[in-house]
């Protein structure tokens, strides 16, 4: 199964969304961690398509999207109104949604506020209402300074070296990975697809991480993934989540880090199964 390939302006920029399953009653949204792309969710994609309609955006400044204008618009303001036109835009009223680090950030945001009452299954992979400072300055210090290349076999293995912690890939992934990560600078040389402005949210949006007061007001239920060895979302915060809020429950991701990568059918299972959940009540 191919997705559908969209080229939409929301919140005043060209975002690229993949669309899986058209036709299927219920719509999911995959959002992507800080310097990844929607490509990453393929191999999930590609399972729950089999049920529901997916909606598996690009965020601003990254793969297939247009970059931003100004670099205060990397931040959570300006991604929930992207996530808000797209789904205006392919008549979405109430979703599911799976996030990946910074796309369960995100998650959290929205359902807390905007998205209150309209999401009615979150999955939130490896992150929490706070962040560690030793992680955040890990993830920011490849992030901030992308590689610039030769080959594209220095590029897979960069991204091997950077992602080491997904936990063990297929070759395939890994070499699809390089594929859909990669972009051709003016001398021909090779680097990663995305603007590195975008790790500015952390210095012109400090607060947009610290979310322990959305969380308590997250509604609907909600899955929270934690890989065993995550440095992102550490033990002691996984236990406050579902202490402070009791519609969380949390599995564990055995033999990876940040972050779960989804990408196996162990992985793949634990989140399409959460989605089978029937959800009483809520709008269509």
């Amino acid at each position: 199964m191919s997705p559908i390939t969209h080229f939409v302006k929301a919140a005043g920029h060209e975002i690229h969304v993949a669309e899986w399953g058209r036709g299927n009653a219920e719509t999911a949204i995959l959002w992507h961690g800080l310097a990844r792309t929607g490509a990453d969710f393929e191999p999930l994609a590609a399972e729950l398509a089999k049920e529901w309609r997916l909606l598996v955006p690009d965020t601003l400044g990254r793969g297939l999207s247009s970059w931003a204008r100004e670099e205060g618009e990397y931040g959570f303001a300006t991604y929930a109104a992207v996530a808000a036109d797209v789904c205006a835009l392919f008549g979405v009223n109430a979703m599911m949604w799976v996030g990946t680090s910074m796309g369960g950030a995100l998650g959290i945001r929205l359902a807390a506020g905007p998205f209150a009452g309209r999401i009615t299954h979150l999955v939130v992979n490896d992150i929490g209402p706070e962040l560690p400072r030793p992680a955040v300055e890990r993830i920011l210090a490849y992030a901030s300074t992308p590689p610039v290349v030769d080959t594209m076999g220095e590029l897979e293995a960069f991204l091997r070296a950077a992602y080491r912690p997904y936990g063990v890939l297929p070759e395939a992934q890994w070499r699809r990975m390089a594929v859909t990560s990669a972009r051709r600078l003016p001398d021909g040389r090779l680097t990663l697809h995305y603007d590195p402005r975008m790790t500015r949210q952390f210095v012109n949006h400090p607060g947009d991480y610290d979310q322990w007061d959305a969380w308590r007001r997250v509604g609907c239920q909600t899955l929270v993934l934690r890989g065993e060895d995550s440095d992102l979302l550490l033990p002691a915060v996984a236990d406050r989540m579902l202490d402070e809020n009791p519609l969380a429950e949390l599995v564990e991701i055995g033999g990876v880090g940040h972050a779960p990568a989804l990408n196996v059918p162990e992985q793949i299972g634990v989140v399409a199964a959460f989605l089978r959940r029937p959800n009483p009540g809520a709008a269509r």
